[in-house]
């Protein structure tokens, strides 16, 4: 069983109310809630830092111009995360599990190698972004920021010990905060709004610079790690008894996937609403976070500034415990070994802290690791595939041929 599982009284008490809703001793709106919490942990990974630093680019460079391509990304998000999600229902095995139980070990291995740099490259951003929001909000040094980051992320990974639900609690909290954030951006900035409606639906592409950072946004919103993750938060939340059950469970988890992955849609296209509002006329060429900041303050005022750096903080604390979540079970279902949280921390730590620490653009690495994380993603999407539209392994639940050819065409 999954490390992000773990069966303790309270996780037992959501349990039995799951069984009692899905029995319908249980009724009403109130019920649904029982079983929300993984899709809203697997939507930090669309709202993460990475995304901030391709948004901000794509905003400011191209003005609305690639707003069609978060729109795009984050459709494709969540088709890929509710097929992740039944799976975990369905066969109660997480993906990383399955990949390892039934493909050749010939392939196992590399693709555990690809998944873990694509980990890395996740927490690279993730770290790295939560960092540069303390340090600016803070005005402390920037591998200060580093360290207070990973003291808070580890003592948020210690609420697993507690049962999944303390931890879905947290991290909801600062998916909220995320979201206010640019609720209040969208008050403040100058919107066109009739330009941002246009672009969302009508696709374009600039130049061959726009082409690269639309890979970038790709890498950034739909993430491998979630793809993993998200089969493990459901693999054993609330067993199901039979095959009606799983169906409810499955209509659950999709409605929970549209709704949390619809907010990080949202959100995203916030972000380069914004930037695009705030830069793209007179300081186009605004490409680093840090810029960002510095140029929002005179332009928007002090509070557009410090809510821009809040919600950045909030993003990055929360997208990298959850990241590491996701590199336990990877671990954990391609090897079948798991090693201690601060083991697991500090490895995906290293990486940005010599990043910092070699005084690399840390703007220029967001990017860069999402153009890397869009490599690795067809690794969890076709495996993904593979696994759901097999009826020796899902049944009934197999996917239909529209699903199928919705998925091999994203």
């Amino acid at each position: 069983m999954s490390e992000v599982t773990l069966h303790d009284g309270m996780t037992e008490r959501t349990i039995a109310a799951g069984q009692d809703v899905l029995a319908g001793r249980r009724r009403g709106w109130r019920a649904g809630l029982v079983f929300t919490g993984p899709a809203v942990i697997a939507s930090i990974a669309y709202m993460d830092p990475g995304n901030f630093a391709t948004n901000i680019q794509a905003g400011a460079a191209y003005g609305y111009a690639l707003l069609w391509v978060v729109v795009a990304a984050n459709l494709i998000a969540m088709l890929f995360q509710a097929l992740s999600a039944k799976l975990g229902i369905v066969t109660g095995r997480n993906l990383a599990e399955m990949c390892r139980d039934h493909l050749p070990k010939r392939a196992v291995y590399p693709m555990w190698a690809a998944s873990e740099v694509a980990a890395m490259a996740t927490d690279l951003a993730e770290f790295v972004g939560g960092a540069i929001g303390l340090s600016l909000l803070f005005r402390i040094p920037l591998l200060a920021g580093m360290a207070v980051t990973a003291v808070v992320t580890y003592g948020i990974l210690l609420f697993q010990g507690r049962g999944f639900r303390p931890i879905e609690i947290i991290i909801g909290g600062l998916v909220s905060v995320i979201g206010v954030c640019y609720l209040i951006e969208m008050f403040i900035a100058p919107v066109a709004w009739g330009q941002a409606g246009f672009h969302a639906v009508v696709p374009s592409m600039p130049d061959a610079a726009a082409l690269t950072l639309s890979v970038g946004i790709i890498g950034a919103t739909v993430m491998p790690h979630a793809i993993f993750l998200h089969s493990g938060l459901t693999q054993a939340r609330v067993p199901a008894r039979n095959g009606e059950e799983r169906q409810a469970l499955v209509r659950f988890s999709n409605r929970e996937t549209i709704a949390a992955l619809a907010v990080a849609g949202l959100v995203n296209m916030a972000m380069v609403i914004m930037a695009s509002a705030a830069f793209h006329a007179g300081h186009s060429d605004v490409s680093e976070i840090e810029t960002a900041y510095h140029t929002l303050a005179p332009l928007l005022g002090g509070a557009a500034a410090a809510v821009f750096l809040i919600s950045l903080m909030a993003s990055g604390i929360s997208s990298s415990a959850v990241g590491t979540m996701a590199g336990q079970l990877i671990m954990q279902g391609f090897v079948g070994f798991r090693i201690p949280i601060w083991v697991r921390r500090l490895v995906t730590m290293l990486p940005a802290f010599a990043v910092v620490a070699a005084g690399v653009d840390t703007t220029h690495a967001l990017v860069m690791s999402q153009v890397v994380l869009s490599f690795a993603l067809p690794i969890p999407m076709i495996a993904l595939i593979l696994f759901t539209r097999r009826r020796d392994i899902m049944g009934e639940f197999a996917n239909s041929r529209v699903i199928d050819i919705a998925a091999i065409a994203g």
